[in-house]
């Protein structure tokens, strides 16, 4: 019967109307896939002489920072690792057992690459140990509690997926537990440190992460088994409505309805609350490099932009994706389309200011950061909002609203004329920034920066008729992308 599953699997990524696209994706990730397990194997190698030549015990530093690794990687499967999934209504009236679809469909969790790539990272390390002399059978012991670890993330994966707001509480306390451990307020490895230590050196603890493996598999089990009914599980849910009107947005007129059609999208659909949660973590992606004096000076530049900018890249790279699911109905409509993409850049705007009135607290490493800060606002609402705009033409995209996956991208969103868009976006601020330092210093940077986005702005009609143009240029071909379901 696995066998069967398999054979349908195959039919079903043969015959998708995307399978030519969903062939060079997959050329490509496996390009990808190949150069991040080169980085885990090399790491896994070199990681035991680096510490030892930083000279720190190598298994006790990676013990006592295990706990973090295990948290961030949950945290990246909850946002990016996808739930291998069949179309289960045709199977549920074939005489298939409900237990063989679902072992089978857990089954394929199990080869998830966001699994397989630990075995690049441990299994080199743990040669390098039994190489080194340490004992074989506490190494082995060792690696089968930590694979236990990393597969009972993967069925957590599983039983969260549906939960709305986990993300954005993972990474809060993943958050708060490394600010705490940075300024040596409570460090929580001092309780985690002597449990991955007893792993190596008490023979039976591996039977801990085992059971707690073993358990969470029958539980995510009997979960999917439970919902495997036609009038059950798999029925679409109806939530109550809710009427908000915005009446105060009227006096805007074409621009206030757009308006409001989005403000309601963000409010009521998971992946837009995704997509919020992504720009509040953009808001600290700039303690990386501000904190940090050994990163090169040029790259202040490319944090102010993220951070400036985290709503404007995550909620702009996917218009106009956001309105798939109805925009063949209103591309039948009278609408004008320079009020409908006004709107989402006055939307993308409006949260480039919020993020920036949010992200003062920089203020507090120096007036220079959040100056920082402030010119890279500028550029993103003078420029590259324009860009990000135009680059939505070519991402053809369609979304599901009541999924908070794929939040940072999408197999269509990757093309050659996307890519193009993209270096201006990040590369160009750059350039200008390291050209000021260059020629004068670091003031002389921010001012070509936010030259070049106050420049966007005066020449903001001239662009949105070209990008109108484009939108008008694209559309047949993205309705076309958005009737493709598989």
């Amino acid at each position: 019967m696995i066998a069967k599953f398999i054979y349908l699997e195959w039919k079903s990524f043969l015959r998708a109307a995307s399978f030519a696209s969903n062939l060079a994706l997959k050329i490509l990730m496996g390009f990808l896939a190949l150069y991040f397990t080169l980085v885990f194997l090399a790491l896994g190698v070199g990681a035991f002489y680096i510490l030892r030549k930083l000279k720190l015990d190598p298994l006790e530093t990676i013990n006592k920072f295990l706990m973090y690794y295990f948290l961030m990687d949950l945290i990246v499967r909850l946002l990016l690792q996808s739930i291998p999934v069949m179309n289960i209504r045709p199977l549920l009236t074939m005489p298939f057992k409900r237990a063989t679809i679902v072992h089978f469909s857990l089954g394929k969790t199990v080869l998830s690459f966001f699994n397989l790539v630990h075995a690049f990272l441990f299994l080199p390390f743990c040669a390098v140990l039994i190489y080194e002399g340490y004992d074989v059978i506490s190494v082995l012991l060792w690696l089968m509690g930590l694979f236990s670890i990393i597969y009972a993330n993967n069925f957590l994966n599983i039983l969260l997926n549906n939960k709305d707001n986990l993300l954005g509480i993972f990474i809060t306390i993943v958050a708060i537990l490394a600010g705490c451990h940075y300024y040596k307020l409570f460090d929580i490895t001092f309780y985690t440190y002597p449990f991955f230590e007893a792993l190596f050196h008490t023979k039976w603890v591996f039977l801990i992460p085992v059971l707690v493996l073993a358990g969470l598999y029958y539980w995510t089990y009997n979960y999917l088994k439970g919902d495997l009914y036609l009038d059950a599980g798999l029925t679409v849910k109806k939530d109550i409505a809710k009427t908000e009107n915005l009446t105060w947005l009227n006096q805007f007129g074409t621009l206030g309805t757009f308006l409001k059609n989005d403000i309601k999208l963000i409010k009521r659909n998971k992946r837009s609350k995704t997509t919020i949660g992504l720009s509040i973590m953009f808001l600290f992606y700039g303690l990386i490099f501000f904190t940090n004096s050994h990163q090169p000076a040029v790259m202040r530049i490319f944090a102010g932009i993220f951070v400036s900018g985290g709503f404007l890249i995550t909620f702009g790279q996917f218009v106009p994706s956001w309105d798939s699911a109805y925009y063949q109905l209103m591309m039948t409509q009278n609408i004008p389309y320079r009020g409908y993409l006004n709107s989402k850049w006055w939307l993308m705007i409006i949260g480039t200011v919020i993020s920036t009135i949010l992200a003062s607290f920089y203020l507090y490493f120096g007036w220079d950061v959040y100056l920082t800060i402030f010119v890279g606002a500028i550029y993103n609402i003078g420029f590259n909002s324009l860009l990000v705009l135009l680059g939505g033409a070519f991402t053809k995209t369609p979304i599901d609203l009541n999924s908070g996956k794929g939040a940072f991208g999408d197999k269509k969103a990757f093309n050659a004329k996307t890519m193009l868009i993209t270096i201006p976006q990040l590369i160009l601020p750059v350039g200008l920034y390291w050209l000021g330092t260059y020629l004068m210093d670091a003031n002389l940077g921010l001012a070509l920066v936010a030259a070049v986005g106050l420049l966007g702005l005066a020449f903001k009609n001239k662009a949105f008729v070209f990008i109108e143009k484009t939108y008008k240029k694209e559309k047949y071909a993205t309705i076309e992308a958005y009737k493709q379901k598989s």
